[in-house]
């Protein structure tokens, strides 16, 4: 199965497919546990920042080899990454799944930018799937009191219609209402009209929903009903794994053998993973 196959499946079937960001191994081992127990789909993600970390080829090993011993459909995904030579590295490592955000550049930059990108990925891999993104997402991957929400970033139909047949992307990242990391002092509320207008005026592209972690479960349901087919997680996961590592710390401050410490913080990572591919309707979709 190819990532594209596996996202046709799901907008056939009217699911999602989670994707989970990842910073080590650790991590990446929660999500393939949670995965396998509810033997579902999953796509690994890691930023810029995240796979500088975990180190490109390392990564692109370790995914292959849990996506072989578990016969799950496990893809990697480059996530935001900002540059033409970012994406090239990824996509030459041999990264299943690109995401070009450049949502802070001009439109036309954008346009141009991201069909560059395609273009070198399907001469490299004809099965790579690229993810354009459109309309300006704030926030960040942690916890903030208030994130500005402001309509005017929000994406726009004509806009995006245009954007994907010029760029050939297969995947549009879009704006209506959802922002990176988690607000404690504000809620997360999606536009759906937005969505409607977006999944009406481009029904061939698979959708997808950036910084869902803080938006409550019944609105990711509607989102998923109305079209979108990805649904990225990151701050959640972050908070729930470095927690559980504090805690274990905390309750045991002489422990010094670090597969008595992360296990607890893995631990509470898979249980929410697991959360949420129940709420994507994923679960025995491999």
């Amino acid at each position: 199965m190819t990532p594209r196959e596996l996202l046709q499946k799901a907008k056939e079937g009217h699911f999602a497919v989670g994707h989970f960001n990842v910073s080590d191994a650790n991590q990446l081992k929660a999500i393939v546990m949670a995965a396998q127990n509810m033997r579902a789909p999953v796509f690994i993600g890691a930023s810029e920042g995240e796979r500088n970390f975990f180190g490109l080829e390392q990564l692109v090993a370790l995914v292959k080899i849990y996506r072989e011993t578990t016969g799950l459909p496990i893809f990697l995904n480059a996530d935001h990454t900002k540059s033409f030579q970012e994406c090239a590295k990824a996509i030459d490592a041999g990264f299943d799944m690109i995401h070009f955000d450049g949502s802070a550049l001009p439109f036309e930059e954008n346009v141009a930018n991201t069909k560059k990108v395609v273009e070198y990925a399907k001469e490299k891999n004809p099965n790579i799937s690229v993810e354009g993104e459109l309309g300006y997402l704030r926030g960040k991957s942690e916890v903030q009191e208030y994130v500005e929400i402001k309509k005017e970033d929000f994406t726009k139909p004509e806009q995006a219609k245009e954007f994907v047949e010029e760029t050939g992307v297969d995947r549009l990242a879009i704006v209506f209402g959802n922002f990176h990391g988690i607000a404690s002092k504000q809620e997360e509320h999606l536009d759906f009209s937005v969505l409607q207008a977006v999944a009406k005026i481009i029904p061939e592209i698979f959708l997808v929903l950036h910084g869902a972690s803080g938006v409550k479960d019944e609105e990711v349901k509607e989102a998923i009903a109305g079209g979108i087919v990805k649904v990225h997680f990151n701050t959640e996961l972050r908070v729930a794994y470095v927690g559980g590592i504090k805690k274990a710390m905390e309750e045991n401050m002489k422990e010094t053998t670090p597969y008595k410490i992360f296990p607890v913080g893995m631990d509470a990572m898979q249980k929410l993973v697991e959360q949420k591919i129940k709420i994507f309707g994923c679960r025995n979709r491999n």
